[in-house]
């Protein structure tokens, strides 16, 4: 049987008194494109920062590839590309600059670097910019530079927190087809997402996680049946988190 890419045991982080993830177990495969699903402060962007050995868990397990991002971290962070809700960026560098220091940082070629930016900017529509300073970027411009960046590299997993925000329709529809790509040779996706029309066009199985913990996972299918046959997922996402508070759905 392949090694699963993310491995997630009990995991559980806090912040003083307020319990951010609560006992998450997540295996997540080779060739699969995850979505997390859940609203604010459901533990989210706390989960993915650990698997990206941003933050330490207060106690649980994640392994990326076998390498625990605690103990090894070194070896876990080779095997992944995280991007945040909101990157830093150089703001000195201009777009060109900055591809070229992460393509060194990763042992990329030069000549393949200079061939996939111009195919990547050109797709995000930022080729001309490319030698503009980033610091004149808009929002939009630097969620598509960081995106170009990740896909330099080639890593087997990667991991995105709100990828779509900032980015107009035909940037949106390249990033879901360079997403869809990438698990199509092979890699794994982890991104958490607002849109839920992303995760319903991309996503290989959904979990949903709420007050830190993961209250639902598996096909839109299955999610689907969980919560009594609903088939549109905005209604699907809001009764299984209204039962989970035990509002009325």
């Amino acid at each position: 049987m392949e090694k699963n890419v993310i491995e997630i045991d009990r995991l559980v982080k806090k912040y003083g008194a307020t319990l951010a993830v609560n006992d998450l177990t997540l295996h997540i495969p080779r060739g699969e494109l995850f979505v997390l699903l859940g609203p604010n402060a459901a533990g989210k962007t706390t989960t993915l920062k650990i698997i990206a050995g941003l933050l330490k868990p207060t106690d649980g397990t994640v392994r990326i590839l076998g390498a625990d991002v605690v103990t090894a971290y070194a070896e876990a962070k080779k095997h992944l590309r995280f991007v945040p809700d909101f990157p830093f960026l150089y703001d000195k560098l201009s777009g060109m600059e900055f591809l070229e220091f992460i393509a060194d940082l990763y042992g990329i070629p030069r000549q393949e670097m200079l061939a996939q930016s111009e195919i990547l900017l050109t797709d995000f529509n930022l080729w001309d910019q490319r030698h503009e300073l980033i610091e004149s970027y808009s929002h939009g411009m630097r969620q598509k530079l960081i995106i170009t960046s990740t896909f330099l590299t080639h890593s087997p997993l990667i991991v995105i927190d709100e990828p779509m925000v900032g980015l107009d329709p035909p940037s949106a529809k390249t990033f879901k087809a360079l997403l869809l790509q990438h698990v199509r040779d092979g890699g794994t996706v982890l991104l958490s997402t607002h849109t839920l029309s992303l995760a319903e066009e991309v996503a290989h199985r959904i979990g949903v996680l709420h007050k830190g913990r993961l209250i639902a996972c598996g096909s839109l299918e299955a999610l689907r049946q969980q919560a009594g046959g609903i088939r549109e997922l905005e209604q699907v996402f809001i009764k299984l988190t209204q039962e989970e508070t035990g509002a009325p759905a």
